[in-house]
């Protein structure tokens, strides 16, 4: 392996060269305590910056192994390194000429503890994936400046983020507990018939809208009404209590402002574990929970919405529903289906983000308006259904209908962000005020038909380019000569799930589509796969920029692709 002075002598002497010229760095280097590799070099200083890794042994690092003995410990270890790493790089990182020049960062990270591509550890030692701005003036090479940006700023980087003896150890441990408390109480769900727990002193309330970090000032700590609490002894932080979300159909209610969204917003992001200090970090959810939202204008390719819509005028068919531009109410029905497809068992959904229609027909409307002229079940007809025969919960955001109140399990009022539960009193006020509204959903919940994807209809080429994906933050894939729409998939929170859901739909065309799989197995067998073999199995070579993504995100990026073709 070449060595840390050999490619100081290269870059000095690449200094004045063209820019192109910095191809002849890729490659392998020992700096004595760690080696540096070089993957990918950027052609252009305003390009993409430049890949990197670095590789330091456990002899050097000096993790103990309880820190990553089991795989949620190494997942909360890997976070914290990134986080280390990505903190120290950007107080080194200066502009050292045009461009991107001088840069050096590892991926974006949230409040979320993913499992990344960016760092990895095992006995052997610990790995950590970055990008650097190879220095330039114009388009010509700093060679000066990027020999102090490889050869002293990284050498300092790694002895201050990805040595133990340079890190603070009781932080570490506590990152690394409460994420494996966390994935614990997240196992403890199912048997406890629970779908989501919210700890008590838990902050929900975030900054802004643009700010997930917790409110500080004016938060009022969540605390659970007692006929709903839970409690669980945790392997590391001892027992945690907190409200308890049963299976079934829960209603969060209350006036505007008083913290109904705010909470199905933390149970939505609850599937997720979350960093020390952000509130939310024993606000655990079933990891098959999805958001479900109307969302006018959506691509849809054969589905079947018959449990939700039929009898459209002209005779058309909803058993295998196709449009370029949905409505709310058939979006709203699509989206549910196809979480189903890939095994969905709780739907989250707010009144704010649903389509009226979609949601109730009251007593008077079905007086004045005829079923027999009305396509629309509404999923007040259908939630029961629902869980009954398929085991789906819902935990449902409602202020504005009080016909819901016939068929919640749970109700739960919020009041200044304070819960109580309201259910008996829901029920007696069900009673009282019958609304004699007739239900509309037939003897039962109906089929949830499998689709199979026809890889003819799925292009990520453009142009001369075999593949040409990229994103654009969390909301956006260019994906060939398509862009693919996410911004209602509201469980993407990190564009490294973004880079490797774009990357994955490329696997799994090439692997996995041969007109016979399902989209299920497909999604199956794609996740199987990550599990066994990592994100890295997505990419052509190592990238730090990926994050751990579900099946209901990649499916739905299949699902919006707007060329996609399907068989039942």
């Amino acid at each position: 392996m070449t060595t840390a002075s050999t490619l100081r002598t290269l870059l000095l002497n690449l200094d004045g060269a063209s820019y192109k010229a910095y191809k002849d760095i890729k490659g392998s280097y020992s700096f004595g305590d760690f080696s540096l590799m070089v993957d990918y070099v950027q052609g252009d200083p305003f390009a993409s910056p430049s890949e990197l890794r670095v590789q330091v042994p456990m002899a050097i690092a000096q993790f103990p192994q309880a820190l990553f003995n089991s795989y949620s410990r190494e997942v909360a270890l890997r976070d914290y390194l990134t986080r280390r790493f990505g903190a120290v790089a950007k107080e080194l990182s200066s502009r050292r000429g045009t461009g991107k020049s001088g840069l050096i960062a590892a991926t974006s990270v949230g409040q979320e503890v993913l499992e990344r591509t960016a760092a990895w550890i095992d006995e052997e030692g610990v790995e950590l994936r970055f990008v650097v701005g190879l220095p330039a003036q114009g388009r010509r090479i700093l060679g000066r400046q990027a020999a102090e940006l490889l050869c002293e700023d990284v050498p300092e980087l790694v002895g201050r983020s990805l040595k133990y003896a340079s890190l603070k150890s009781e932080v570490i441990r506590h990152h690394v507990e409460v994420a494996e408390d966390a994935d614990f109480i997240r196992q403890c769900l199912v048997e406890q018939r629970l779908v989501a727990f919210v700890a008590n002193g838990s902050i929900l309330p975030r900054r802004s809208g643009v700010d997930d970090r917790p409110l500080k000032e004016q938060a009022i700590p969540f605390q659970s009404p007692p006929s709903l609490q839970v409690s669980f002894d945790c392997p590391n932080g001892g027992t945690v209590t907190g409200m308890g979300i049963p299976e079934g159909i829960t209603l969060i209610v209350g006036g505007g402002y008083h913290g109904k969204s705010t909470l199905l917003r933390a149970i939505e992001l609850g599937v997720y574990n979350h960093i020390p200090q952000d509130g939310r970090e024993f606000v655990i959810t079933d990891p098959r929970a999805v958001k479900i939202r109307a969302e006018d204008g959506r691509s849809i390719a054969g589905v079947d919405i018959s449990p939700f819509i039929n009898q459209l005028p002209q005779g058309r068919s909803t058993r295998q529903f196709s449009t370029p531009n949905a409505s709310g109410s058939t979006s709203q029905a699509a989206n549910i289906i196809e979480a189903l497809e890939v095994g969905a068992k709780v739907l989250l959904v707010d009144e704010d983000t649903a389509a009226t229609n979609f949601m109730i027909r009251d007593r008077r409307m079905q007086q004045l308006i005829q079923k027999d002229k009305e396509p629309i079940t509404p999923f007040i007809d259908k939630i029961q259904q629902l869980y009954q025969e398929y085991r789906v919960s819902t935990v449902l955001v409602m202020g504005g209908s009080g016909d819901y109140f016939d068929v919640a399990d749970t109700v739960i009022a919020l009041d200044n962000f304070a819960p109580s539960d309201v259910t008996e009193a829901a029920k007696v006020i069900a009673q009282d005020y019958a609304t004699h509204r007739q239900g509309e959903g037939g003897a039962s919940f109906g089929q949830i038909t499998p689709r199979i994807p026809l890889a003819s209809s799925i292009d990520p080429s453009k142009g001369k380019r075999a593949v040409k994906v990229k994103v654009r933050d969390v909301d956006e894939v260019a994906f060939g000569e398509e862009e693919i729409d996410l911004a209602a998939v509201s469980q993407i929170v990190e564009t490294g799930q973004l880079r490797a859901i774009a990357k994955a739909l490329v696997y799994a065309k090439e692997r996995y589509m041969n007109q016979k799989r399902t989209l299920a197995e497909i999604m199956e067998q794609v996740m199987t796969d990550l599990d066994q073999e990592g994100l890295d199995i997505v990419s052509p070579y190592p990238q730090g920029n990926l994050s751990e993504f579900r099946p209901f995100e990649l499916a739905a990026a299949l699902n919006r692709l707007r060329t996609l073709e399907v068989k039942s």
